[in-house]
């Protein structure tokens, strides 16, 4: 199984998806609409073998010849992005995913990986959710990535094995780096203005994972026998990374001696709070290596070595919401199906 087909591979978790592969051995097929192509907040270490830029709506059965496996990770990327044309969400999100399933079996592709999201739990007043637990999907991205799960498994047969990772919040560096991701949100407001703000109480529960331990879990599933992970879902993170928000703040203020901590309390809409339980993927073997902790220190080292900028904070580049607004306000997409125009 060498030839991986990796869509999204130029977004913020396929970049290291493809390090991870391409370190593997694997030789790596990239499929990107290529909207943050020009993005590097770090430097590039890795190049797929061969990368194709097209919309994944536009993907062909050719593209898909000679493939063992599909991690497919492009879409609609989070909730605020996914608010701004629900119908497009749901196109791209499920639709797309779907069609691209059917062509790679149709295609003889063997595996593949779908990146689901653990905001399909919504809000639980369960202890630990895992993956048998009640779906409760509060937004258009959480409703689109569970639609698209159930109709893929229903391809599922002895020639074509879906898996299915519903990943907690990503944390960590990435050349096509993302600010609007809790962690390094706080992170760098704190260190840009000597301030973290939470907009909620801080209560709220979320599940987190570093990106090198997201990726490696794409890989480790690749790997796996058939019988352990066929149309097999698995919830993705680190059993110590359940943490509360405010957690995460008072984590980030522990690294930043100056930055004063305020609870503002102002977002009491967003019922998004869940703990969820990693132990189906420990089972089989896969522990993530990095804490919440772990990867803010590595983040503050970051910021300090690419000497951060406010206008940094603010840039389309690193947020998504903003680059998808920039985008429809310069009509490069068309807001109506977001179609790069």
């Amino acid at each position: 199984m060498k030839n991986v087909l990796v869509t999204g591979n130029q977004g913020y978790i396929g970049m290291i998806v493809t390090d991870e592969l391409t370190r593997r051995g694997y030789n790596v097929i990239g499929v990107d609409w290529g909207i943050f192509k020009n993005t590097q907040f770090v430097p590039v270490k890795t190049r797929p073998a061969k990368q194709i830029y097209k919309d994944i709506r536009d993907i062909s059965l050719n593209d898909l010849r000679e493939i063992k496996a599909v991690i497919h990770l492009a879409g609609i990327a989070n909730d605020p992005a996914g608010d701004i044309n629900p119908e497009a969400t749901y196109e791209i999100n499920c639709k797309a995913s779907v069609r691209l399933a059917r062509l790679a079996k149709a295609a003889g592709v063997s595996r593949f990986l779908f990146s689901s999201s653990c905001s399909v739990y919504g809000a639980s007043e369960k202890e630990y959710v895992d993956e048998a637990n009640a779906l409760d999907p509060q937004t258009p991205y959480a409703k689109s990535k569970i639609l698209a799960e159930k109709e893929i498994e229903k391809m599922g047969d002895n020639h074509f094995l879906p898996i299915f990772l519903r990943n907690a919040t990503v944390f960590g560096i990435s050349p096509r780096m993302r600010l609007d991701l809790v962690v390094q949100n706080l992170l760098a407001y704190g260190y840009l203005y000597n301030k973290i703000i939470l907009l909620s109480d801080g209560t709220p529960w979320r599940p987190l994972i570093h990106i090198k331990d997201a990726a490696r879990a794409f890989c480790f599933l690749i790997e796996q026998p058939p019988k352990a992970v066929f149309n097999q879902v698995f919830n993705i993170g680190h059993k110590d990374n359940n943490v509360q928000i405010k957690d995460i703040a008072q984590m980030a203020q522990g690294i930043l001696s100056r930055a004063g901590l305020e609870i503002r309390n102002e977002n009491p809409s967003d019922r998004r709070s869940y703990k969820v339980d990693f132990s189906k993927i420990y089972s089989l073997g896969f522990e993530p290596e990095f804490t919440v902790a772990d990867g803010i220190m590595e983040i503050y080292k970051a910021f300090k070595r690419v000497k951060l900028k406010k206008e940094d904070f603010n840039s389309e580049e690193y947020i998504t919401l903003k680059k998808y607004e920039a985008l429809i306000r310069n009509g490069k997409l068309d807001p109506m199906n977001f179609r790069k125009l």
